[in-house]
């Protein structure tokens, strides 16, 4: 059932339209691509969808019937387990900026996810209001892409290798992950891997690590990848660099990684990057598995 819509007040400001605070439903799901693509983010109709299913969304709209872009805001949360929950997509029409709409749009997500901590991949222009509601830095995320990665050899250590995933690999997968994330992610998993190409990680026969890789934006998006270290990350990454080296590819890693040199030195380039911020108590990660490249900004 949607939830139950609800007025914007005036900021004080020069008048506001008159708008209204409501769930995303099917049907908004055009309108709200519009909105991002205004900020030329790359999503497809398609990203939204997927993002819709896996979580919930929020928008602001015009009360009023003629609007040229109905939607004026909006804003994407995903639940993980009973404890973590990622906000993604908090996007408000340029000329309604700075009049407290994304405050809204942000305070409405936090007071719907019972208490669960929340964790954002911030622009730069969201952080001022990320710090005003409480999130606290965790990391930075560099965003890389393009069409002329150069092939490259990596070398695993002696035993391992690099191999298609089965059906077998998938419960060890989410395993997997939840130790790398510190969140239960089993929904958004299972849901990527039917979407997904995979690889894993394997010295013999135990899985190690993975990465997947799949249709995303303008062209293939790596991620997530999870691996014991860094050394070994790059054999999976690189695996994708080279199936897909004449196609366009993007890959956000974090900066505490150490890969984005690495990725530097293969042709990709570093167009951008958010900053991880957490409210509430940081998902709790074992050290002896990391994750190295995120499903993408929205669902962390």
């Amino acid at each position: 059932m949607p939830a139950p819509t609800t007025p914007v007040p005036s900021s004080g400001q020069e008048a506001l339209p008159d708008l209204r605070l409501r769930a995303i439903a099917a049907d908004d799901l055009g309108n709200c691509h519009r909105l991002s693509l205004r900020f030329k983010w790359p999503h497809r109709l398609e990203d939204w969808k997927f993002l819709l299913q896996m979580g919930q969304g929020y928008l602001l709209e015009h009360t009023a019937d003629g609007a040229a872009l109905p939607v004026v805001g909006s804003v994407v949360c995903t639940c993980y387990g009973e404890q973590h929950a990622v906000i993604g997509m908090l996007l408000v029409q340029a000329e309604l900026q700075r009049r407290g709409l994304g405050r809204r749009l942000m305070q409405h997500t936090a007071s719907q996810v019972n208490g669960r901590s929340l964790v954002v991949n911030a622009t730069a222009a969201g952080m001022p209001l990320y710090r005003q509601l409480g999130f606290i830095q965790q990391d930075v995320l560099h965003q890389f892409q393009g069409s002329s990665a150069q092939p490259v050899l990596v070398s695993l250590p002696p035993g391992e290798r690099v191999r298609p995933m089965g059906k077998n690999d998938v419960q060890r997968l989410l395993a997997l992950d939840a130790r790398a994330t510190g969140m239960e992610r089993s929904k958004l998993l299972l849901a990527l891997l039917e979407m997904s190409e995979g690889v894993a990680l394997d010295r013999d026969g135990e899985m190690l690590g993975f990465a997947l890789v799949r249709r995303f934006g303008h062209g293939r998006v790596i991620g997530p990848v999870v691996a014991p270290d860094a050394e070994r990350v790059k054999g999976l990454i690189a695996h994708w660099i080279n199936t897909y080296s004449d196609s366009f590819i993007r890959i956000d890693v974090f900066e505490s990684s150490g890969l984005p040199a690495w990725l530097d030195t293969l042709g990709l380039t570093n167009v951008d990057h958010v900053t991880r911020m957490c409210k509430g108590t940081p998902p709790a990660r074992d050290a002896g598995m990391q994750l190295f490249s995120i499903v993408n900004q929205a669902l962390g």
